[in-house]
């Protein structure tokens, strides 16, 4: 078995999107632009109002799927599928844009923390003119394994006898959300043909055999290929990790959309300037 190493720790950057909401960009930056399939890793967070209450008014997307993830605050969903929904603390949406949806996200709080991830996954090529979908998953549908060392919530894959509730996807996809005790190790198998990163939420961690810079909250890990992964906590650290399998394909973006050339980008700006964006 090959041990999983860092290929490089990355700060993630200040921005900001929607209407103004403040994030922590990781992916989709000038130092990680494409790990792929996966094209953006946003964490928003902020116990000030100020910098969340704007939310994300109606936009488009093609070409792609958003994952977003809860973990504390509610915000609300609307979309040109007529899919609608609160999401709360350990709630997860999964929407495949596919040919095309208008969404918002909408804080439904006035005040209080807010903290989520939303990650971007490419879609190849034959599923971006699909219909799109919507998956709203409650936090108690979610995969959960617990013992003395860890918690492991899961999102997509498995981890031990526990799966979570994306299956059958074409990256075959791997999201934990992970809180691993000081001292203690966490030991998983990954598949050889996936891009693999860890986001760090909070701590500090050690990875593979190798020396690395030190690991610091709000950071990017992307890691070498390999199949065996090998992490312990220098003090409690709580973090992502996620892969998937590569698509492969060249990709073209233009702001929410993204497809395989200039002229599909072209394309749905004009059927989104034309009223054809939405229409199934």
């Amino acid at each position: 078995m090959t041990k999983i190493e860092v290929k490089k720790i990355i700060k993630a950057v200040n921005a900001s999107d929607g209407a103004g909401v403040k994030l922590k960009r990781s992916i989709g930056t000038p130092e990680a632009d494409y790990i792929d399939p996966f094209l953006m890793l946003d964490e928003f967070g902020s116990e000030n109002k100020e910098d969340y209450i704007a939310g994300f008014p109606p936009h488009p997307h093609r070409g792609i799927e958003t994952v977003t993830y809860m973990l504390n605050g509610e915000f609300e969903h609307e979309d040109s599928t007529g899919a609608k929904g609160v999401m709360t603390s350990g709630d997860v949406q999964w929407m495949k844009t596919g040919r095309g949806i208008i969404h918002s996200e909408m804080p439904a709080m006035k005040e209080g923390k807010l903290l989520g991830f939303q990650l971007w996954i490419n879609m190849p090529a034959k599923f971006k003119k699909n219909k799109p979908e919507y998956l709203y998953l409650k936090g108690n549908e979610l995969g959960f394994h617990k013992d003395e060392d860890k918690s492991v919530k899961v999102i997509a894959g498995k981890f031990g006898e526990v799966e979570g509730p994306e299956k059958n996807h074409n990256v075959e996809p791997i999201y934990f959300h992970i809180i691993l005790k000081e001292g203690k190790k966490f030991v998983y198998n990954v598949p050889p043909t996936h891009n693999s990163f860890i986001y760090l939420l909070k701590g500090e961690l050690k990875i593979g055999d190798k020396n690395h810079g030190k690991t610091s909250n709000s950071h990017l890990i992307l890691l070498e290929r390999g199949n065996k992964l090998e992490l312990q906590a220098n003090k409690q650290t709580e973090f992502l990790f996620i892969a998937g399998k590569p698509i492969g394909e060249p990709i073209a973006r233009g702001g929410p959309f993204v497809m395989n050339t200039k002229a599909e980008i072209l394309e749905a700006i004009q059927d989104y300037n034309n009223g054809k964006f939405a229409k199934y």
